[in-house]
């Protein structure tokens, strides 16, 4: 009889099986996790389908072409526009009076300021008495000469040339005595300093007691005639759309009203390192606001051009120069090429690159890519034109802001 453990049918399974089984199912196991989180569910693949179709939506503006007022603008200062330095053109000598002051508005020939004149003065009272003494010389020898010509034949040859000789020398010496005095009053006219024309006194730099002398630094400076100016700096590309003539709208800081000024003059060169020329624009002279000096903000009306203004936010650029982006068939983007010719508080001034008809990127432009698929918001329409610029904003245009990408 055979005993229950010692036959096939009771043999127990070995363990080294069992183990193989066992890591067998833990890695089919494992597998299957892996790849169901690989695999997306239904519903994440549905989100992810439907942002791919969602375009982003931007808000368009749709230029007019018009005559659009184009403007320069630059920066600067007020200054005189004949700054005249005034010192002592004499001998000079010690200040004894100064009669105006800066600000004052003083006539041609008036009396800025006294010298001590008692130098000059003597120099005048001793030529006045030299002058005196030589015109009566001369008049004694002139009657003697005359009564020599009266009785010819009572006096000699010799005697007769003398009394000639005498009467002509000393008619020079009164000549010669007289433009000693004429040059003794110059010398004390000048002791008075005085305005050469009308116009402003700038600035004092006289003191009584001051020791005044010629080749020193200026006793006054007048602004001639009062007329006052702003000289600005404009950019080179600029300078060819400013004519001599043209009006402009000068601003200080603290003065609300603007002034109205005209160019005068316009600079003839280029600084080499700036790039830029000097324009001048002519100003009331009887504004007491208008200080030289003080800084100051124009606007000059270069005319008009045929053009368009955008919002800054619309204008990009790169390396291949200034463009745009707009909305072109099946509301994808293109872009578009222009030239900016100006800047604006409303916007920028484009004269080339849009015909008028075209849905252009109000902002955000940067974010998106040409070709690429978008959803326009309501579009704004120019009503009047570019020349409406005044009173619809940039180019008449209004615009939402673009919703991000």
């Amino acid at each position: 009889m055979m005993g229950m453990g010692s036959g096939p049918a009771g043999r127990k399974p070995s363990r080294r099986k069992l183990f193989g089984v066992a890591a067998a199912v833990i890695v089919v196991l494992a597998f299957a996790g892996w790849r169901m989180t690989r695999a997306p569910s239904a519903a994440q693949t549905e989100d992810k389908d439907k942002d791919a179709a969602t375009a982003p939506l931007v808000t368009v503006v749709v230029p007019s072409l018009g005559n659009v007022t184009s403007t320069v603008s630059l920066t600067g200062q007020i200054s005189a526009q004949n700054d005249m330095p005034i010192g002592v053109e004499g001998d000079g000598g010690r200040i004894s009076a100064v009669l105006v002051e800066p600000g004052d508005r003083v006539k041609r020939g008036q009396v800025l300021a006294r010298l001590n004149p008692l130098t000059a003065q003597s120099q005048v009272e001793s030529a006045q008495a030299a002058l005196d003494e030589l015109q009566a010389a001369a008049a004694s020898s002139q009657a003697e000469f005359a009564r020599a010509q009266q009785a010819r034949d009572a006096f000699s040859v010799e005697e007769f040339e003398r009394r000639r000789t005498t009467a002509v020398t000393a008619a020079a010496k009164a000549k010669v005595a007289q433009a000693q005095l004429s040059e003794a009053h110059t010398r004390w006219e000048r002791t008075t300093v005085v305005a050469p024309s009308d116009g402003i006194v700038l600035q004092r730099a006289a003191e009584v007691g001051q020791i005044a002398m010629p080749g020193a630094p200026p006793l006054f400076r007048l602004a001639r005639d009062g007329a006052v100016e702003m000289r600005g700096q404009v950019a080179e590309q600029d300078m060819p759309r400013i004519k001599v003539g043209q009006s402009a709208l000068v601003r200080l800081d603290g003065v609300p009203q603007p002034f109205i000024g005209k160019v005068w003059q316009i600079g003839a060169v280029i600084d080499g390192v700036t790039r830029q020329g000097t324009v001048r624009i002519s100003l009331p002279a009887d504004d007491q606001n208008l200080r030289p000096g003080a800084f100051a903000r124009a606007d000059i009306q270069a005319g008009a051009t045929v053009g368009v203004i955008l919002p800054q936010t619309a204008v990009l650029s790169d390396e291949h120069g200034s463009y745009t982006l707009i909305v072109g068939a099946g509301d994808r983007i293109e872009r578009r090429a222009i030239n900016v010719v100006g800047a604006r508080s409303e916007g920028l001034l484009v004269d080339s690159g849009l015909s008028g008809n075209e849905r252009v990127v109000a902002v955000a432009g940067a974010f998106l890519r040409a070709g690429e698929q978008v959803k326009v918001a309501p579009v704004a329409v120019a009503s009047g034109g570019a020349g409406d610029s005044g009173r619809n904003g940039a180019g008449g245009n209004a615009g939402a802001s673009v919703s991000a990408p």
